[in-house]
């Protein structure tokens, strides 16, 4: 079975539009709240959120011209959260996986 890195390089691979990486950062979060307000019995605006946030996800891939990959395997709506954490996580720090994986260390 592939580890966490590989499905992350493969929906990495997937969502390199701007666009699509934005409605991503917005869609997935929605989704999750989404889903917690429902557990909150908050269902009008569990439903908004969740419902928003799916058409944020499947725009930013029209936008980009590609499948979601959750079509590839149920992993992927995991992997999906995973990822847009990560992105925040590197635009908050500067930091960037794959730049600094290039760039040779200093001693």
């Amino acid at each position: 079975m592939a580890g966490l890195e590989h499905y992350m390089t493969q929906y990495d691979h997937e969502h390199h539009s701007v666009w699509n990486k934005i409605l991503h950062g917005i869609g997935i979060p929605l989704i999750f709240a989404g889903l917690i307000l429902l557990v909150l019995l908050r269902w009008r605006w569990g439903v908004g959120c969740f419902l928003g946030g799916w058409v944020l996800l499947l725009l930013g891939h029209r936008i980009e011209g590609n499948k979601p990959a959750f079509f590839q395997g149920p992993v992927y709506l995991l992997v999906g959260p995973i990822w847009v954490a990560k992105e925040i996580w590197d635009s908050v720090t500067g930091s960037d996986s794959e730049q600094n994986a290039a760039e040779p260390k200093k001693p």
